[in-house]
């Protein structure tokens, strides 16, 4: 009696699989889980099916592989020039020489087309076409007070009241630009003529962190 009530579901559940074709493909996993005979007939599509899941599923960890090792080598290589600038800036002996070698570093080792800074205050000595001395509590950066009080990086396609005040009529090269807020300092600017090298969405981190090393080194020199 109970050989038979099992053969009974099992006929069941063959009925309600033929009425609804699509089960399988709402469930791939289950697909997997079932014990396929390796003999030719009826079967031999569901073996195939498993096999284009496992397919699938294999594909999508090797994007993701690929994805995460592609990121991880972006990482390694902003950790370098992220230590190099570091370096530049400790060898700097005043305050000019500490916003000439951020300047440097951001145009040949992060390969900006065009740097701008504004600086809040002047710095003795200090005199280039990509910089600006404007006071903190100039009407003029008004457009930049959103960064300014959250100190955090912005990336991507800039508005147009930033654009002229950092770049003034230069503004072809720079179609993508990354942000950089120093508290207390001023602003740096880093352009590229690629659209898409700096979008929103990016990473930060390493922005903020060159932000902070060069406030510090910067603090140091001007009390040398």
């Amino acid at each position: 009696m109970e050989e038979k009530s099992e053969r009974l579901g099992a006929h069941d559940v063959a009925v309600w699989l033929r009425r609804h074709p699509k089960f399988l493909a709402q469930f791939p996993d289950l697909a997997l889980s079932l014990v396929v005979p390796r003999e030719d007939g009826p079967a031999a599509s569901l073996a195939s099916y498993q096999l284009e899941v496992l397919r699938d599923k294999n594909r999508e960890l090797n994007r993701r592989l690929n994805e995460l090792f592609a990121n991880a080598q972006d990482n390694e290589r902003l950790v370098v020039r992220t230590h190099q600038l570091s370096q530049a800036l400790l060898r700097a002996d005043d305050a000019a020489g500490t916003v000439r070698a951020m300047v440097a570093s951001l145009s040949e080792d992060f390969q900006g087309d065009s740097v701008r800074m504004i600086l809040f205050a002047p710095i003795a000595g200090l005199t280039a076409d990509w910089l600006q001395v404007i006071a903190e509590n100039d009407a003029r950066l008004a457009p930049f007070r959103d960064c300014l009080t959250s100190n955090e990086p912005i990336c991507g396609r800039l508005n147009p009241d930033k654009m002229t005040v950092l770049f003034g009529d230069e503004q072809e090269a720079s179609q993508s630009v990354a942000l950089m807020p120093v508290a207390g300092v001023g602003v740096i600017a880093v352009g590229s003529r690629d659209g898409n090298r700096f979008f929103p969405g990016m990473g930060t981190l390493f922005l903020r962190l060159m932000g902070e090393n060069f406030a510090a080194a910067l603090a140091r020199n001007a009390r040398a």
